[in-house]
């Protein structure tokens, strides 16, 4: 599925409803999914951001087995051609409960251009005549400019609060086996922060409690090149593999986040966990802004 304008060009796949291809005037943007580094592009992460413990969800009691990330990013999502135009369209999955989630919940994903702006919106529906709990995340890749990969550093990723001010995050957790572990000291990190080989060493930096809501993406000049907003979001990660040669990073704004090592408690006393009534909605947004 195609979308485009006098600017950008998205194109989207029904497989997880992900975003495959990102063009600004034919200049390509979006992280290509080679197998060699990560074979995604930009997944979405739902019904769980992150790796639960022991890759388990606890609900009243019993365990159900939830992968890093949950389902919806292998799920086929149905495409709905009434309301499809040549800048928007709208996808839709239905997740019944099962062995794996006990919750029968519907995801909608609206993707629209404006102008030089990706909008992504999407609602999470209870289906349930109880109440239902969840997360969701995005985690889009993108290129870096001109990589090289002998130069020391690839990028530069710069980080604003929700006030649209610049932000010196702290980081408070690090991550083993993909579950947080709290550092004995928090780390400051730069408000312009380098992206070099060893960057992502120790897996993904995570940024919690909403100090950050916004990154930009920068060149190795230190020229925006991108913005991902999510006034919305929780917690925010920067990831890329670590691995020799790789030229792309990942800008993910959560409204969710991995449990800490040890966590066996119930869902409902996950960090950042989200609750929906009997046919209650919810709605997440993010925008790419192409600059």
């Amino acid at each position: 599925m195609t979308l485009s304008n006098d600017i950008l060009t998205l194109e989207v796949t029904t497989h997880g409803a992900e975003m495959v291809s990102l063009r600004k005037q034919g200049h390509e943007l979006l992280w290509t999914g080679d197998d060699a580094y990560w074979n995604r592009h930009a997944p979405i992460l739902f019904p769980a951001v992150g790796k639960p413990y022991n890759n388990e969800l606890h609900i009243d009691g019993t365990p159900y087995p939830m992968k890093q990330h949950g389902y919806a990013r292998d799920s086929e999502f149905h495409v709905d051609d009434g309301a499809r135009t040549a800048t928007s369209m709208t996808m839709q999955a239905l997740f019944p409960a099962g062995g794996s989630y006990p919750y029968r919940l519907g995801l909608t994903v609206d993707y629209r251009l404006v102008g030089s702006t990706v909008e992504a919106v999407w609602t999470v529906e209870n289906l349930d005549e109880h109440d239902s709990y969840f997360q969701i995340g995005a985690h889009p890749g993108f290129l870096l400019p001109d990589y090289r990969r002998d130069d020391d550093v690839h990028g530069y990723v710069r980080y604003y609060s929700s006030d649209g001010q610049p932000v010196q995050p702290v980081i408070v957790s690090g991550l083993a086996d993909g579950n947080r572990v709290r550092l004995a000291e928090p780390q400051t990190v730069e408000q312009m922060m380098p992206i070099t080989g060893d960057t992502f060493a120790h897996d993904a930096l995570m940024f919690e409690d909403g100090q950050v809501t916004c990154a930009e993406l920068c060149d190795k000049h230190r020229h925006p090149v991108l913005r991902v907003d999510c006034p919305q979001a929780e917690a925010f990660g920067i990831w890329a593999p670590h691995k020799a040669g790789c030229p792309f990073v990942c800008l993910e704004p959560w409204c969710g986040i991995c449990d800490p090592q040890g966590f066996a408690a119930d869902i409902s006393c996950r960090q950042y966990i989200h609750r929906l009534a009997p046919a209650g909605r919810y709605t997440f947004t993010y925008c790419i802004e192409v600059l």
